[in-house]
């Protein structure tokens, strides 16, 4: 069975890049919020035994900051937009 971006490109029909990288940040979005939720508990941990917290707030950050990369915002194909997944930040891709 031919796979939907194969049969997209042999009919001609392109790709709304636009829709596609608003739909790769949702999935950044959703990822995200469990993500800021597990370092909101490390944080409180952190403050409460007196460690330091810089580079929970880094992560933290990263993690909303991320939505506005240049990697998303930069990708002119779907291949591109699917390498723009930082898995250092956000752990393992849904595309894998």
């Amino acid at each position: 069975m031919l796979g939907l971006t194969h049969l997209i490109k042999t009919m001609g029909f392109g790709i709304n890049m636009a829709k596609a990288k608003e739909i790769h940040k949702n999935r950044v979005r959703k990822v995200r919020t469990k993500l800021l939720a597990q370092l909101d508990v490390e944080f409180i941990r952190a403050q409460e035994s007196g460690s330091d917290t810089s580079a929970i707030v880094a992560k933290k950050q990263a993690l909303r900051d991320y939505p506005a990369s240049s990697s998303i915002a930069n990708a002119t194909t779907v291949d591109e937009l699917k390498a723009a997944w930082d898995t250092s930040i956000l752990g393992a891709s849904p595309y894998s």
